[in-house]
């Protein structure tokens, strides 16, 4: 089973979230302040914090929280006597050992916690989200290989560190390396056209972040990074003013109108449900036929722009696809 990757972390929990970035940046800043005062009075060590740890519902703001000031926190929900996600567990611990440092994991039973899973609303076990400078964002759910894991670490390690300034210091808790070595130094956004781009769409400006995009597009046709903020602000700009009630109650109604099912498709994608929109315009291809298939089928290819060609459902969804086409 593919794990379902959320969302990439410039849309952290949903894709509006990115107009709160500078916010979320602040706020990580206050932390690490907060942070570094209470290490020079003795009153926390950071390197004395473990990679890998348990935590509750009573202790998840007081633990958690102030952390992902310092480090992306990974948190695996998981229920012991339940295969798939026991079996998740040894899993995502050897992946903390790997990358020593640059991300922690803390650890939720949600049979004992089960106040903090309702909250969280999870869907399936084991889920595993991450909070970087106190922004709760989607990683995946469901069962997961090291290897179909990895590229969504390094990606959250990367945009962690180029949007929130957040970096875990390899070795600094498990004692290999020390901290402030220079290969924990966080590397600045590396083209000044793309960070422009980047600052439009953190601040909302959807229409300037579309042509600065463009604009780096033009220069180089084939910068992902470039394609995937584009494919991002033309989505955020698609759903502006959009009533969510309204949208879903016509796509219900017409399962066959395909503007309904973009706009419903649209909006699944945005709340983090990327399976249930790429499962509806599929769905969509599967039931129409000439023109209207056609777009149906472009919009989707869109969509996957706003995922990225490599996640593990945008195979599966390219797969149905196919399936419905041939």
């Amino acid at each position: 089973m593919q794990p379902r990757n959320n969302m990439s972390l410039r849309g952290a929990v949903d894709l509006a979230a990115v107009k709160a970035a500078a916010d979320a940046a602040a706020k990580a800043e206050q932390m690490r302040a907060e942070r570094a005062r209470k290490a020079e009075s003795g009153e926390g060590d950071a390197a004395a914090e473990p990679l890998i740890f348990s935590v509750t519902e009573a202790d998840f703001e007081a633990q958690v929280v102030p952390l992902s000031a310092e480090v992306p926190v990974l948190l695996l929900f998981w229920a012991e006597g339940y295969g798939p996600a026991e079996q998740q567990v040894p899993v995502m611990e050897a992946l903390a050992e790997e990358y020593d440092g640059r991300f922690v994991l803390a650890e939720v039973d949600v049979r004992t916690n089960q106040r903090l899973a309702q909250q969280l609303q999870l869907r399936d076990l084991p889920t595993v989200l991450v909070v970087v400078a106190g922004q709760l964002i989607p990683l995946f759910e469901g069962p997961a290989l090291a290897e179909e894991i990895r590229p969504l670490l390094d990606q959250l390690i990367k945009e962690a560190a180029e949007r929130f300034g957040i970096a875990g210091q390899p070795g600094l808790r498990s004692g290999r390396g020390e901290a402030g070595g220079a290969d924990t130094a966080v590397e600045p956004p590396q083209d000044p056209a793309l960070a422009l781009a980047h600052e439009a769409l953190d601040r909302g400006d959807l229409g300037g972040a579309i042509q600065a995009y463009r604009n780096v597009l033009a220069d180089r046709p084939g910068d992902e990074e470039a394609k995937l903020g584009l494919a991002q602000a033309e989505l955020l700009q698609r759903i502006e003013g959009a009533d969510p009630a309204a949208v879903r109650a016509a796509a219900a109604e017409r399962p066959r109108d395909v503007a309904a099912q973009i706009a419903a498709a649209d909006l699944d994608l945005v709340g983090g449900h990327v399976d249930d929109a790429f499962g509806r315009l599929v769905d969509t291809v599967g039931r129409t036929a000439g023109e209207e298939r056609d777009k149906a089928r472009t919009h989707l290819l869109s969509l996957f722009e706003v995922i990225g060609a490599e996640d593990p459902r945008v195979v599966k969804a390219r797969g149905a696809l196919a399936r419905k086409l041939f």
